[in-house]
């Protein structure tokens, strides 16, 4: 009896749990999520600069593929306004992405593959839905480089990784 008892018990309380879980269709929200980065990244093409800045979160980080480049929203704005004055800005386009939802649906993480003229790089980022809208809180953009060209890249970046692993230890 007390085992059924118990049993009750932690029934109830997982079913009143679950229901403060909302249900989300994690493919309508995959398919709105990936409109929201085409958006984005067609903003920037079309030097649409309110558009793509307002797609980033106030305390969202924008990192580049230089190792110095981790920029707050605002310096990323910074960096990026002369770009957009001179119209002069990136065009990347998305080849493939994957997006993973929480159970709640206001926390989505993704990577994507990009074509750049840099050749193929990789997105990848951290949205968090406020006030009913998705915001951007991290993006990562790094350049995908194949396994067998890695050594003439490695020695090509020899002299600026120096200077940059000097920064940091400084810190």
């Amino acid at each position: 009896m007390r085992n059924l008892i118990l049993s009750l018990i932690t029934l109830t309380f997982l079913s009143c749990n679950s229901a403060k879980q909302p249900k989300i269709n994690k493919t309508e929200t995959s398919s709105s999520l990936n409109i929201f980065m085409d958006d984005w990244h067609k903003d920037v093409a079309t030097f649409n600069y309110n558009a793509y800045f307002n797609k980033i979160d106030s305390l969202g980080y924008f990192i580049g593929t230089d190792a110095s480049e981790v920029w707050t929203k605002t310096e990323f704005e910074a960096f990026s306004k002369p770009y957009f004055d001179k119209k002069q800005t990136w065009d990347f386009k998305a080849l493939d992405r994957h997006f993973f939802i929480n159970e709640t649906g206001d926390i989505a993480w993704f990577n994507e593959v990009l074509d750049t003229w840099m050749g193929l790089c990789r997105g990848s980022g951290i949205l968090q839905k406020k006030n009913g809208e998705w915001k951007i809180m991290q993006y990562v953009l790094s350049v995908t480089i194949p396994n067998d060209d890695i050594k003439p890249v490695i020695a090509a970046k020899q002299v600026n990784d120096s200077i940059a692993k000097a920064t940091y230890i400084k810190r």
